[in-house]
């Protein structure tokens, strides 16, 4: 069974007890300004294995899986089965907590701030497969196809802009740190075990824009 399975059941387990544990929630979910107060910091990396409802849960988890098989099978290939599946795991993980800090920051004041869910992590996954894929084609709403690497450009620049405007209930800004999270963490990993991946990543840059051309 692959990691990414295992995560996806763990999360789904979890999630379904918070949700009929209105305690366990509440427990869990990321509140800055109770890990101030408090020193909780285990809330950055527990709010990303509990889900506000089963629609939240259920499309974190489909695009958890649709990415995370091929991410997770391209950091075995690259950097070894072992090693891959250590780093992947790595990735996910502090993709939760990383996605976060910058909410912490601006929130560590306000005790009406609250988030729960995986949205962070996924995001960093989905930038892992631009890395190795940056034109695979992506379908955005699920019928507009684009390549991979331009969808990661629109993805960062809706969810700063949105972040900003605050005008919903969603994690915007834990979107996008998770995205740039995702993308350096497999850029450094590459860079220290893998060097060449760097430039068969720039040389797929540099062939896809010759052949849009």
């Amino acid at each position: 069974m692959s990691l990414t399975l295992i995560i996806i059941i763990i999360t789904c387990l979890i999630s379904y007890r918070a949700m009929e544990d209105r305690l366990l929630k509440e427990q869990w979910m990321f509140r800055p300004a109770v890990i101030h107060e408090r020193g909780e910091w285990y809330r950055f990396l527990s709010a990303g294995f509990i889900h506000a409802d089963w629609m939240h849960l259920l499309f974190n988890m489909y695009v958890l899986y649709a990415f995370g098989e091929y991410v997770e099978g391209a950091y075995e290939a690259v950097f070894g089965p072992f090693e891959g599946k250590v780093l992947y795991l790595v990735l996910y993980l502090m993709g939760i907590a990383a996605a976060s800090i910058p909410s912490y920051y601006q929130h560590q004041g306000n005790y009406t701030y609250a988030a729960l869910g995986a949205s962070g992590a996924v995001s960093g996954i989905v930038f892992a497969f631009i890395f190795f894929s940056p034109w695979a084609m992506l379908s955005l709403f699920f019928f507009i196809p684009m390549p991979a690497i331009l969808f990661g450009i629109g993805y960062l620049w809706y969810s700063n802009y949105m972040a900003k405007r605050n005008l919903d209930n969603i994690g915007h800004d834990a979107h996008f740190w998770g995205g740039v999270f995702g993308f350096l963490f497999t850029i450094v990993a590459a860079a220290v075990i893998q060097p060449a991946l760097i430039s068969n990543f720039l040389s797929q840059l540099y062939d896809g824009l010759i052949f849009m051309r």
